[in-house]
């Protein structure tokens, strides 16, 4: 990319051919006068700063030049010309990089008035390994790091959980870890309800397991029938040779799969991999529904509601929200929209580019991709209706919530804390949040207590840890509070002598015009007779049947879930760590070599000396490592 020289650059103010006393149209007016062809990205910015808008250009002369025009401009757009004060430009090599860099900026900035994908959450795979000798099924969420096969994405965690289950009824793939399988020394229970072949303990040759994974990376890829006749010919064969238990294990499998394609719901004949994008718009909301196809098969749905921009058209929300929902991920090879979008060349050119081949855009009008791409569509109307409704029930608890609290206007953003331990144990904080659109649990955090000097079960000590990590980071990241990051109520899990102790730590903080409210049990500790704590007022009750007393046990309720559930998962954790792992020098084999020899790791912390050294597979300086590693411990 290439800055163009006569105008301004990020951070640098406005030239002074573009007087302080010219705003709007006239302002843009004086720009495009020092504009040429080049493609390229603008920004419009307020009195303030703030970036209003990000757009991109083919011809960066010929687009910002229709803001230039005093009428003939949308509510939106002409609210964004009004409030323009400066602008700033870049220009690019391509078109396509133009694309790229807008959404890159749009992201990073959420300009009010752009077309914003609020929910960037990554979708999960299925992925194979490749690299072990009898490789594990498993999901993967994230970046493609590890080598292996990998296939997806999936909806969400519990369609990938549903067809893992299917592979391993039908295919008997090991979902262990490596450590786990290299430990083994009997086969588990997995083997025992026919979920997996067992190679851990050689009930299975490498190549008969190698056969079972290749037909499983062909199922996933929507070879189903070809893997039904094979089986069906195998039974054959083992039916005829008398094997009959082989024969009966085949014919278990061959009903599982059959199963699975039963269940898989809508599965187009006509489209191998595609995913279909709906969009439907009311009231200056939108809904889009996204559907994953993959193999000839459904993979789930999932809906999203990006910010409109003020009134953004539809072909502006649905470009942008390809732009961005395909940022962080691959696309397919067929992509089938509701819309068409403003420029099909050009997104088609940067999908293209992203993905390494071609990637096609299509507005389908008839037959079975026509259908799917109504299916898709009346999922977004319909969520959209239920997203609205819950909207509207939510704004009005949010405002019983300020009336019944004092607080100056409906809080955007509660921030709920609790923590979780027993006996100072394993113990944990964590923070759940909530909006106008309900729980936002991508917001949850979960704080691991770090003060070794705190006294086991010390409530007060770990709140304020929890909330001074919490509130440190806020105002490093974000002093301004410009983001919406920052809450507007908290709700602290205790009663006078809680509130107390946070009210100290946010005075020392200099944070002190964040609202808090202490909801204790009250009398008896009975639901419904909550107490609430504020600091400087007298302890308020709400009347029993009152929507904002039910909708605040909720909140409570959920951050208890939330950290109890994050507590339950570190004690677990701790309760299945291994010392052996601790151990320099000892991987998988020396640590199956061990355990083999002495039956559990607490029996090898007891090993003498000679008795280490006469482990299969460990040498002298190694069984003098682990010994000194025991002996150190003790």
């Amino acid at each position: 990319m290439t800055q163009t020289p006569p105008l301004q650059t990020p951070g640098q103010d406005a030239p002074e051919s573009a007087p302080d006393r010219l705003s709007g149209h006239e302002l843009i007016a004086d720009y495009v006068t020092r504009l040429d062809g080049s493609p390229g990205v603008y920004r419009m910015l307020n009195d303030k700063g703030e970036v209003l808008y990000v757009g991109k250009a083919r011809n960066l002369k010929a687009r910002v030049s229709n803001y230039a025009r005093p009428s003939g401009h949308s509510g939106r757009i002409a609210r964004m010309i009004l409030e323009t004060r400066r602008m700033m430009f870049l220009t690019t090599r391509t078109e396509t990089e133009a694309l790229l860099l807008e959404q890159n900026l749009i992201k990073q900035l959420k300009p009010r008035y752009n077309v914003l994908l609020r929910d960037d959450k990554s979708f999960p795979n299925i992925l194979i390994p490749t690299g072990h000798d009898f490789p594990m099924i498993s999901k993967h969420r994230g970046a493609r790091k590890q080598k292996g096969y990998y296939f997806g994405p999936f909806a969400s965690a519990g369609a990938v959980n549903r067809t893992l289950n299917h592979l391993e009824r039908v295919f008997l793939l090991r979902n262990c870890s490596d450590s786990q399988f290299a430990a083994r020394t009997r086969p588990c229970l997995q083997y025992q309800i026919k979920r997996c072949s067992a190679p851990c303990v050689g009930k299975i040759s490498e190549g008969d397991y190698a056969k079972l994974v290749e037909d499983a990376k062909r199922f996933l890829e929507g070879k189903t029938t070809s893997i039904q006749r094979e089986l069906a010919q195998d039974m054959q064969t083992a039916s005829e040779n008398m094997e009959f238990e082989r024969a009966a294990a085949l014919r278990d499998r061959i009903k599982a799969l059959t199963n699975v394609q039963q269940s898989q719901g809508i599965n187009p004949r006509g489209v191998a991999e595609a995913d279909v994008v709906a969009l439907h718009m009311e009231g200056g909301q939108a809904c889009v529904q996204v559907f994953f196809i993959r193999a000839n098969q459904s993979w789930g749905n999932h809906d999203f509601y990006p910010r409109t921009g003020a009134g953004a058209e539809e072909a502006e929300v649905l470009e942008a929200f390809l732009a961005q929902f395909y940022d962080s991920r691959p696309p397919p090879k067929l992509i089938l929209l509701s819309h068409p979008v403003e420029n099909t060349d050009l997104l088609t050119d940067a999908l293209s580019t992203k993905a390494e081949r071609k990637v096609e855009l299509a507005v389908p009008q008839r037959g079975e991709k026509a259908e799917l791409v109504e299916n898709a569509h009346r999922n977004a109307r319909e969520s959209l209706g239920r997203k609205m409704s819950e909207s509207a029930a939510q704004a009005k608890l949010l405002k019983g919530v300020a009336e019944a609290f004092g607080l100056p206007k409906p809080p955007q953003r509660i921030e709920v804390y609790d923590n979780s331990h027993i006996q100072g144990a394993h113990a944990v904080g964590g923070m759940i949040a909530a909006g106008p659109d309900g729980f936002l649990k991508n917001q949850y955090r979960k704080f691991n207590i770090k003060d070794a000097s705190l006294t086991p079960g010390d409530d007060f000590g770990m709140m304020k840890e929890v909330l001074t990590r919490r509130f440190q980071r806020l105002l490093k990241e974000d002093p301004e509070r410009a983001s919406e990051n920052w809450p507007d109520l908290l709700l602290i899990d205790g009663g006078a002598g809680q509130v107390s102790a946070v009210q100290e730590i946010m005075d020392d903080l200099g944070v002190s015009d964040v609202p808090m409210v202490g909801v204790a049990k009250g009398i008896d500790r009975d639901q419904g007779k909550e107490e609430f704590y504020r600091t400087g007022r007298p302890v308020m009750a709400l009347p029993r049947q009152d929507p904002v007393l039910y909708y605040i046990q909720r909140l409570r309720d959920e951050a208890h879930r939330w950290a109890i559930g994050t507590h339950r998962a570190k004690r677990a954790k701790a309760q299945l760590a291994n010392p052996l792992d601790e151990i320099p020098g000892i991987g998988a084999t020396r640590k199956r070599a061990l355990l083999t020899h002495f039956g559990s790791a607490k029996a090898v912390s007891r090993a003498g000396l000679p008795d280490l050294m006469d482990v299969p597979g460990i040498s002298a300086s190694t069984a003098e490592t682990v010994y000194n590693f025991f002996n150190e411990k003790g």
